[in-house]
């Protein structure tokens, strides 16, 4: 009997409910000194909870001629009646987070000051939803331009091209340099396959159809992107540890140093090659 009080009262009853509760489960008409016996508390508390489960709809209260008399109804009336209020309770709870992380989300970082914006440097180590989330928020907060130097060694994901096309449709530049692996690996049919030239013209074709200029290197090149000509994200990969998690991203607000990336940026465009010289 007491696991079942414990469990009534993980269901949010009090002990004193939980007992009154499993004296009128157990019963069938009773009247309220009755069910005091039997739960073993005084009267005067019994009469305030068969009150509000009266009002909750937990049991019926009956007049006779002599004394009120108290029933439970259906458990499993009960129990759809005590779901529904969760249900109610748990869309308030999501649409309460919501309305205050909606007008919270104006607030962020407004206060940061012009120093920490221009010194601020993050790193990010591992593989983890935060390195790639930063990158796209990077990519949507960014107004005007983005530089991109890319070692590529696969095609993976779709989202990168959506988020690019939706900067480009804004009137965004982006300028890219990509960097092909000898072992470059593109996605068809669910599986990873070694791709001919024309696999990779269309891939990089398709990145210019949206409106990103590309060229390629012959050379090796550095993974990063320069947002706007104010923040540098730099992605490092020590390939002699063969452990998991081996990547690290460097992110630097300073415009100084994004002006210095941009310059090295820039030497590489004109050592690299357009679509038609790389692969003719």
């Amino acid at each position: 009997m007491s696991e079942l009080i414990h469990k009534l009262k993980s269901l949010g009853f009090t002990e004193y409910e939980s007992k009154v509760f499993l004296a009128l489960i157990k019963g069938h008409s009773m009247s309220a000194p009755e069910i005091s016996k039997s739960a073993k508390i005084r009267r005067t508390d019994v009469y305030d909870i068969l009150k509000s489960f009266v009002e909750k709809g937990f049991c019926n209260e009956i007049e006779t001629n002599s004394v009120l008399m108290y029933e439970i109804i259906d458990p499993d009336v009960i129990l759809d009646k005590l779901e529904l209020k969760a249900q109610r309770e748990k869309e308030k709870h999501i649409k309460s987070l919501k309305d205050t992380f909606k007008d919270l989300k104006p607030l962020y970082a407004t206060e940061k000051t012009e120093k920490n914006k221009s010194f601020s440097v993050e790193l990010i180590r591992g593989y983890n939803v935060r390195r790639v989330e930063k990158f796209y928020e990077l990519m949507r907060s960014s107004k005007k331009e983005i530089l991109l130097m890319i070692r590529m060694e696969m095609y993976i994901s779709d989202q990168i091209d959506k988020t690019a096309a939706e900067f480009i449709g804004r009137g965004g530049i982006i300028k890219s340099v990509y960097e092909l692996s000898e072992n470059f690996k593109i996605k068809k049919h669910d599986r990873w396959t070694d791709c001919t030239n024309e696999d990779l013209l269309k891939v990089f074709t398709a990145f210019e159809s949206y409106g990103e200029d590309v060229r390629l290197s012959k050379t090796k090149i550095p993974n990063l992107a320069i947002f706007d000509r104010e923040t540098v994200f730099l992605n490092v990969v020590d390939k002699s540890d063969t452990k998991k998690n081996n990547e690290a991203d460097v992110i630097f607000n300073n415009k100084d140093f994004a002006e210095t990336m941009a310059e090295m940026f820039g030497k590489a465009w004109e050592k690299s090659y357009g679509l038609k010289e790389y692969f003719k």
